[in-house]
């Protein structure tokens, strides 16, 4: 089972590397994803939040859960809506997050196709959020300071928390 990465995980900072053909490690990988995002009651989950530096994210979709690879959004709505997001990552924490109510996000499936996904409302918002983390960015880097200082003792405790965790980033080799 994989562990999930916690804050101030270097990886978590880092902008992900593209993933340049599927393969069956990388199909692997999703399916540790998924029942990691699973067992965390997650509904989104990205490759570097467990330790992987790929351009990867799983979401759950009703009953089953699907992935992306390299995803880029191509457009977004003006309308914005805040809503209270946590993170995997940042266990215990959560905070008010102003997103575009609506997405087009072009990615390829596991299966390699190219798609163009339109999302709104909660997907919508999970998309930006697991986008977020291939580009090196955390919810709390979406925060106004005076909501970072009122969090600052909650997350002073997760750093030192998360700093005691074990290293687990590990580097898929073509």
């Amino acid at each position: 089972m994989l562990k999930i990465v916690k804050y101030p995980a270097a990886i978590l900072k880092k902008k992900a590397k593209e993933v340049r053909g599927i393969t069956p490690d990388l199909l692997s990988l999703i399916s540790c994803m998924e029942l990691a995002m699973e067992k965390n009651q997650g509904v989104g989950l990205a490759a570097p939040q467990v330790g992987f530096s790929r351009q990867i994210f799983v979401v759950k979709d009703d009953k089953k859960s699907r992935a992306f690879f390299n995803p880029k959004i191509r457009s977004q709505s003006r309308q914005r809506s805040e809503d209270e997001e946590g993170c995997l990552s940042l266990p215990g924490l959560f905070v008010l997050v102003k997103r575009a109510e609506r997405v087009r996000v072009s990615c390829n499936t596991k299966e390699g196709k190219p798609v163009v996904v339109e999302a709104e409302g909660l997907a919508s918002r999970i998309f930006q959020h697991e986008i977020d983390h291939l580009q090196g960015k955390l919810i709390i880097d979406r925060i106004t300071p005076f909501q970072r200082w009122k969090i600052r003792k909650q997350l002073q405790e997760i750093k030192q928390k998360g700093r005691t965790q074990q290293n687990t980033s590990m580097h898929l080799v073509h």
